[in-house]
């Protein structure tokens, strides 16, 4: 086992941080590199700067194209796959079930559960031949439900439950499957959220005297989870979820 703080040197091949230019997918990026790894993300519209950013858009009719075509570059340019982490995902506004349209799910269920579909098929035959690791970035909201975010939930929760399917079947292959449920951070959507104005002060209040810890998260804390997982110190764990949460959930 490698020593602490890189965990990653001398893998062969790259991480792939899918969505690495938001808020905790630029902190894991961030944080693998510092670890070892060589990293490559992908962008939906702006490009990531300071490291090799490909241009990918779960939300179009072509994704997997897309997808394997970004996958293909990673090869080519790397040698190889070790990690896939699944950070991608676009701004949520909380809003009650009830005044979600349904065309309105359909898209969120298309572009966060079929997004992260679509990149692991992408990637798997790869991630057999590292015996790799698959990381996916959900949300503690899964565990605790809080009022007015089932438009994100939902979605992840089919996303987690992918996360134990592939974690069954693709273990005999020595591919590990896991997962990250962020809870209210002061990065990434949560900051939108509190930027916006969708969460008043006195919700951020209340969400924070339900905290145990009583105190919001960073995309450090995340990402620090993320690697974990990634690496070799969690080569027994697969099929879980591990919320960063500040105990939120418990």
């Amino acid at each position: 086992m490698t020593a602490p703080g890189q965990d990653f040197a001398g893998r062969r091949g790259a991480a792939l941080v899918v969505g690495g230019n938001g808020g905790i997918g630029a902190r894991v990026a961030a944080m693998l590199a510092e670890r070892g790894a060589t990293v490559a993300v992908t962008h939906r519209r702006t490009p990531a700067e300071g490291v090799a950013s490909h241009h990918l858009d779960l939300g179009s009719p072509d994704a997997a194209a897309q997808a394997a075509r970004v996958v293909a570059d990673v090869l080519a340019e790397h040698g190889g796959l070790h990690t896939l982490v699944h950070a991608a995902g676009p701004h949520v506004p909380m809003v009650h079930l009830g005044r979600v349209s349904a065309e309105e799910m359909a898209a969120q269920l298309h572009d966060d559960a079929g997004g992260f579909f679509t990149v692991v098929r992408a990637a798997l035959p790869a991630l057999r031949e590292s015996h790799g690791a698959v990381v996916a970035v959900t949300t503690a909201a899964t565990t605790r439900f809080p009022k007015r975010d089932g438009l994100s939930s939902a979605p992840k929760a089919a996303v987690e439950a992918m996360v134990r399917a592939l974690a069954v079947e693709e273990g005999r292959y020595g591919v590990r499957v896991n997962a990250v449920g962020p809870g209210m951070l002061t990065d990434g959507m949560a900051a939108r959220l509190i930027g916006s104005g969708e969460l008043s002060q006195e919700a951020l209040d209340v969400t924070r005297r339900n905290i145990p810890l009583g105190t919001f998260g960073t995309a450090d804390d995340v990402a620090e989870a993320v690697c974990f997982l990634a690496s070799d110190r969690a080569g027994f764990i697969s099929g879980q979820k591990l919320d960063v949460d500040g105990g939120y959930g418990a």
